[in-house]
């Protein structure tokens, strides 16, 4: 449901931000930005709505009969992806007393938190669909397994080897998987696993703490800011080229002392003014989209997708599967 009222305010009591004077620091772990935002294809937008072409037809070639044989024609033909940006945005109000009595910089405190909100909400939308725009089209969750590429964890002798029949899968559609997106705490499972001969299928990142590691030699990320459904998915393979962002606003930041903030009745939730409030409004306009082009090795738009999925192993996923 909408929310209208929630605020920083003053804790009744013990308020963590007002504290005895010990330390000004607030211990936190590091807010981990989007997925999505690093992996996918960045495209600028100058509008609200933006077509990107994407190849639907290929050509053919023809043997020619002898010496004076006619030569056949063939076209090329192309198709729009839509981008249409949506506005993600929030309002953050706090009373000036609160900030005035704090020991701690609560702005600078607040606006990595919402830079990974808004992180998460877009990496929710563009994997798992969860509370996507009308707009924007089917994530890539749903249409991986609606296009057959999807691995039940568990199908095969260990894990290492259902990603590489899931990466034959792909590799049959005509895409190459350029990396992977995981669940949290994936990655400390794939450490244990072991070639036939020995050899270790993952690389953990040594040079880079928290940097991605290598699985069959490609960079496995995990999904951090809580965006990732495990209870539908273990991991997303795919050619990340492929997941388009389109950015039409990046990040702005507004803060105002006068004004009201109204719930969806309009009835005044907070008088900025009268209240002695202010508030910072935080904007950004971002469209996603999937690119599916035609492949040599399948012009089945329904049964092509340049991306695949390690189903978690669900009462749910393992129902669907049967």
């Amino acid at each position: 449901m909408p929310t209208y009222n929630s605020s920083i305010t003053r804790d009744s009591s013990d308020d963590p931000l007002i504290p005895v004077p010990v330390s000004s620091q607030i211990l936190q772990e590091m807010p981990t930005q989007s997925f999505m935002l690093q992996r996918a294809g960045r495209v600028q937008m100058s509008t609200k709505s933006q077509r990107q072409p994407v190849l639907d037809v290929l050509p053919m070639a023809y043997w020619v009969s002898g010496d004076t044989g006619m030569k056949q024609t063939s076209s090329v033909d192309w198709k729009n992806v839509s981008l249409v940006a949506e506005e993600l945005a929030v309002i953050v109000p706090i009373p000036e007393a609160y900030l005035d009595d704090s020991q701690v910089p609560i702005w600078d405190e607040v606006r990595p938190r919402i830079v990974e909100a808004m992180g998460a909400k877009i990496d929710a939308a563009a994997l798992f669909g969860v509370d996507k725009p009308s707009s924007w089209p089917a994530a890539i969750y749903p249409s991986a397994v609606a296009a057959g590429n999807a691995v039940q964890a568990g199908t095969a002798v260990d894990f290492g080897v259902d990603v590489a029949e899931l990466g034959e899968t792909i590799a049959k559609d005509g895409f190459a998987v350029n990396g992977f997106a995981s669940r949290p705490g994936l990655t400390w499972k794939l450490v244990a696993m072991r070639s036939e001969q020995g050899v270790p299928l993952y690389q953990p990142n040594l040079q880079e703490a928290g940097g991605p590691g290598r699985l069959y030699g490609y960079p496995v990320s995990e999904v951090n800011n809580g965006a990732w459904d495990a209870d539908e998915a273990e991991l997303i393979a795919g050619d990340w080229t492929k997941a388009i962002i389109g950015m039409r606003q990046d990040i702005t930041w507004k803060m105002f002392d006068q004004g009201v903030i109204s719930d969806g009745d309009g009835a005044v939730v907070l008088n900025l003014m009268q209240q002695d409030s202010v508030a910072l409004r935080v904007t950004m306009r971002v469209a996603y989209a999937t690119s599916n082009p035609v492949t040599v090795l399948n012009s089945n738009a329904n049964t092509r997708f340049p991306f695949g999925v390690i189903q978690a192993t669900t009462a749910d996923n393992v129902a669907g599967s049967v």
